[in-house]
């Protein structure tokens, strides 16, 4: 059975899914509890809303304490990638160890891949992440350290705020 949480954070509501103590997806804010449980739904349509297993628990615990400033180390946190293609995959796995406040490029990643041509398909494959926060594809920026793409709710803001709370990036105003 697939179980599934929505907790608030310093940027909104996030939500988590997992099959026994498993995280099989986590969702960044979707403008409102609703909206979050909405997309949860339907990524995982027999889901049911419950209260998560101690494990789980402490992923959530971890977010929560993440987007609220502390630097939490998520790495170790069970991740269903059984759905994951394998170039997504271990892209994934070096994104998990970009720690808070820090980042890498595309290009980084497809470096450290061993693919030095395939900066695009990590950004492919960052905006496919089914694990963001866990996974902190918000830490990958694009060649020149700019932010890139961002596929969630609120796109470059969401992730310029994640990053300006982490200490990566310096709290300046947009002309946005």
């Amino acid at each position: 059975m697939t179980g599934f949480t929505v907790f608030d954070t310093a940027i909104g509501v996030c939500g988590l899914a997992w099959r026994d103590d498993v995280v099989v997806g986590t969702s960044l804010p979707e403008g409102s509890q609703a909206r979050t449980r909405a997309w949860l739904l339907k990524r995982f349509p027999d889901a049911v809303e419950g209260m998560p297993p101690a494990a789980v628990q402490a992923a959530v615990d971890g977010i929560v304490a993440l987007l609220g400033g502390a630097r939490p180390d998520l790495a170790s946190i069970p991740l269903d990638f059984s759905a994951v293609p394998e170039f997504n995959r271990r892209a994934y796995e070096i994104a998990r160890n970009i720690p808070p406040g820090k980042t890498l490029t595309y290009g980084d990643i497809a470096h450290r891949l061993g693919q030095p041509g395939s900066a695009q398909a990590v950004g492919q494959a960052m905006g496919h992440n089914p694990f963001p926060i866990i996974v902190p594809c918000h830490r990958v920026l694009a060649a020149g350290g700019k932010d890139g793409g961002f596929s969630a709710r609120g796109g470059v803001e969401t992730k310029r705020r994640m990053l300006v709370i982490e200490g990566a990036l310096a709290d300046e105003p947009t002309l946005f």
